[in-house]
């Protein structure tokens, strides 16, 4: 496990965990799933606690339940907050003591087509598409990681159009309705983003 405070009081992990920390409310929960997605879960869910018992560790083994709009939140009152992502064999996770937080990791895909880079980047489809397609290919994904991390954090997910987060390529921080966020560029080789509730 790498871990890494992107500022203070807000930590994100990659990498993989001892199943030991995992509860037996996720192992329970785990349960019926399809065999990839249970060990999906289950990844998220160590590295989850092993984060935890870093930085948390009073709420290492706190149930993790569903909150609004199905995300990731820790049983009770003022538990930290927490996010978990999943990509391909790419585990993030990420913790804030008093405060809401979102992370997203993305394997840059082979191909990213128009109309998707419109969406997602329409104030810089042009300087997007000057790039050489590998570039291009990352550097959306970036964009795309920020934009997920935000929603994640707000707890809006799709539903709060993240397509429409303006999302600069040439910046690694920036804000969006009171939420901070960044480009995590020194935890694994592929793009991870988080963002944070600025004030907690």
């Amino acid at each position: 496990m790498r871990v890494l405070e992107i500022v203070p009081g807000v930590w994100a992990a990659a990498g993989t965990a001892s199943a030991d920390r995992l509860t037996p409310a996720d192992l329970a929960a785990a349960r019926g799933r399809p065999a990839w997605r249970a060990r999906e879960m289950l990844a998220g869910r160590a590295l989850l606690r092993a984060l935890l018992a870093e930085v948390a560790p009073g709420d290492a083994g706190e149930p993790v339940v569903a909150g609004p709009n199905g995300k990731p939140v820790l049983a009770g009152p003022g538990r930290p907050g927490v996010s978990v992502s999943h990509d391909g064999e790419h585990t993030v996770v990420a913790v804030a003591p008093s405060r809401r937080v979102g992370v997203d990791v993305q394997v840059p895909p082979p191909h990213v087509g128009r109309a998707m880079v419109r969406r997602c980047a329409a104030p810089y489809a042009d300087r997007l598409y000057r790039m050489p397609a590998p570039l291009r290919h990352t550097v959306f994904t970036e964009i795309w990681t920020v934009q997920e991390a935000c929603v994640k954090t707000d707890g809006t997910g799709i539903g709060g159009r993240p397509w429409s987060i303006d999302v600069p390529p040439h910046l690694d921080r920036g804000d969006w309705r009171g939420l901070r966020w960044r480009k995590v560029r020194d935890l694994i080789d592929v793009p991870v983003a988080c963002a944070w509730e600025a004030t907690p």
